[in-house]
């Protein structure tokens, strides 16, 4: 534990970014699981529904830090894909 009080300080941030960090990163994880949800169940408007809030997630984690972008775009296209075989 520190001693010093702008460490004590880091700490309390630190902790504060993890779990932001992990609770967005839990939302995105949902959001692509309904995504391949809809699609196993082969509904096209529910499968497009989970795929707009599913891209949103990805773009929201890019921007909050918690995907690099091009891993981000990966997913998007892989959806992408996905959403267009199943017409």
């Amino acid at each position: 534990m520190p001693n010093i009080k702008s460490s004590k300080k880091d700490v309390i941030s630190s902790k504060i970014a993890y779990e932001k960090n992990k609770a967005e990163k839990s939302a995105l994880k949902t959001a692509v699981k309904k995504y391949e949800a809809a699609l196993a169940e082969g509904d096209r408007a529910a499968a497009e529904a989970a795929y707009k809030a599913a891209v949103v997630k990805v773009d929201k984690a890019v921007a909050g830090g918690i995907l690099h972008k091009n891993t981000a775009a990966r997913k998007k296209s892989s959806m992408t894909l996905q959403l267009n075989k199943l017409a």
